[in-house]
């Protein structure tokens, strides 16, 4: 069963993963809470609020404290339906859970901010509070009781208030100077970001890579865009990034500017761009492609083998969505880990060839990914620079 720090969070997913790798650790004699004898409906002498969330104190707490939306709490809890079947419980599993409260289900997120440290209380959680009626995917449904300890608010990393902003609201502290001038709009930057929570949970680490990413300003997400296109090859910022999900409201990031050059010329948009040619050759999938350049070499990668590329991708009405060539730095992956009409097409290649491709909708992201993923068929021009073993 799920529990509620498997709610379904926008951004940070680490509430639900701490839960998974919690669930790992065996734990000798586990301790299993008594069923409520209330558990069926909440009681005359339970308080409750304007959204319907009841409430009674089991014990009280010795702090004075009470949490925000946005503060990390540490807490043990155990729930129950009302038929008095225990779905989950941290009491059971001996491991107090940790999670931001605006990452739960509501009734928790507005539950928790009633109480103080050490205060412990049960919860009569309507459906519209918690997964609803008939939530599927192993989750409860309907009513739902839950008895709550707040063991501790944790503190959280602030933003200095000596800090300096850009013009979007971003904080920041210079950490290492740079030398030189700043890149201009277009440029091509090549940096380094580790960005995490501000509870210590670490999101990305571009470090981890086998290359640092590079990307103009615009290609970026627009606070992290706004930095870098402020900083000086060889500067270092700690920033702080407005993100209401995030635990107290922002993300932190260390970013490193290594270097910018200017942007290579994009590619011209392929004439046949709006449909497969009748020259193309087709496989049994669906995917059609031609050789635009032949190779020199003679091997051909396999699923399971990394390559290094260059390419350009473009929608059937000539709109380019991404291109390493506008970047000017190749890009390496493996070839079992991108869409399934690249790992088949990039086997029919060998090195030093260029090919266009044109890929049906189920093997590149669907008709209407969402995300910001292109659908429908996709055309791109790809060069198979290296085999990487």
């Amino acid at each position: 069963m799920r529990s509620p720090l498997n709610f379904h969070r926008k951004m940070i997913p680490h509430a639900a993963g701490l839960l998974a790798a919690l669930c790992l650790i065996a734990r000798a004699e586990p301790v299993m809470p008594t069923v409520p004898e209330d558990v069926k409906a909440p009681p005359a002498d339970a308080s409750k609020t304007e959204s319907g969330l009841a409430s009674k104190v089991l014990k009280a707490g010795t702090g004075e404290k009470k949490p925000a939306a946005t503060d990390t709490v540490s807490v043990h809890y155990s729930g129950w339906t009302t038929d008095g079947k225990m779905f989950d419980s941290s009491v059971q599993r001996g491991q107090p859970a940790s999670f931001p409260l605006n990452g739960v289900i509501k009734g928790w997120t507005e539950g928790l901010q009633l109480m103080v440290e050490g205060e412990k209380r049960r919860f009569w959680i309507p459906a519209d509070l918690a997964y609803g009626e008939n939530p599927g995917g192993g989750r409860p449904g309907g009513l739902l009781v839950f008895d709550v300890e707040l063991l501790e608010i944790k503190e959280l990393e602030k933003v200095p208030e000596d800090a300096e902003k850009t013009p979007s609201g971003t904080a920041f502290k210079v950490l290492q100077e740079g030398k030189g001038e700043a890149p201009g709009g277009t440029d091509i930057m090549t940096f380094h970001m580790l960005v995490g929570t501000l509870d210590g949970q670490t999101i990305q680490d571009t470090r981890t890579g086998p290359q640092a990413p590079s990307a103009s300003s615009d290609k970026l997400p627009p606070a992290l865009g706004e930095v870098l296109a402020t900083m000086k090859p060889g500067e270092k910022r700690r920033c702080w990034i407005p993100e209401p999900s995030a635990p107290g409201g922002h993300l932190v990031a260390e970013v490193e500017l290594i270097s910018f050059k200017e942007a290579p010329p994009a590619p011209p948009v392929p004439e046949d761009v709006a449909a497969v040619p009748a020259d193309a050759k087709k496989t049994a999938s669906g995917l059609a492609s031609k050789v635009i350049k032949t190779g020199e070499g003679k091997d051909k990668p396999a699923a399971t083998d990394t390559v290094k590329v260059h390419y350009s991708g473009w929608t059937t009405d000539g709109k380019m969505f991404d291109s390493s060539v506008t970047r000017g730095e190749p890009t390496q992956f493996p070839l079992n880990g991108v869409i399934k009409g690249w790992t088949e097409g990039l086997q029919l290649m060998v090195v030093g060839e260029k090919r266009r491709f044109w890929i049906p909708a189920d093997l590149a992201y669907g008709e209407n990914p969402g995300g910001g993923r292109p659908g429908g068929l996709l055309v791109f021009d790809v060069e198979l620079l290296e085999i990487v073993k």
